[in-house]
């Protein structure tokens, strides 16, 4: 038997090329029926970034307030870029937004919360965007080749697109 695809984590670092491979989610989404969950991960500051907020932010509800501003911002990128996609897209095909089921960001180490995610929401299909950079570069050590390595679901990077498809 096929394997079927039911849903899809779409997972986005808010990069031009993310957006980009947001249409394969929705593409794939309309050909297999699947729901999308959209996954943005802010990642865990590390301790030295910490240290520093703590040195230069004395105040603890400043630190906390500076912390959850840091969420909120991403989640307003998130829902700007839903609105412009869903504002651009063929008046035809609107009727799929219905299909986007889940969005959600979260704070953490971005390879390991989108692997958790991934099982915890019983994914069929992780999809996210090569980084900026390149294909090249998301081969040699990115938040991609580390889901790729680990993921037990099939995963689909989208590289860049050529600058005339953009």
């Amino acid at each position: 038997m096929l394997p079927q695809v039911n849903r899809i984590l779409y997972c986005t670092d808010l990069s031009k090329n993310a957006s980009y491979a947001f249409q394969y989610a929705v593409y794939l989404a309309k050909q297999t029926g699947a729901d999308i969950h959209i996954l943005k991960v802010v990642e865990q500051l590390s301790s030295d970034e910490k240290l520093t907020l703590q040195s230069y932010i004395l105040n603890q509800n400043s630190r906390e307030e500076f912390l959850h501003q840091r969420l909120n911002h991403a989640k307003a990128q998130l829902q700007e870029r839903q609105d412009y996609f869903w504002e651009h897209i063929a008046p035809e095909e609107k009727a799929l937004r219905p299909k986007i089921t889940g969005c959600e960001v979260v704070e953490g180490y971005p390879e390991q919360t989108i692997l958790k995610r991934s099982k915890e929401l019983d994914c069929d299909l992780i999809i996210m965007g090569a980084h900026e950079k390149g294909w090249l570069q998301t081969l040699l050590g990115s938040v991609a080749k580390n889901v790729l390595r680990e993921s037990r679901i099939p995963t689909l990077i989208v590289p860049r697109p050529e600058k005339n498809k953009a």
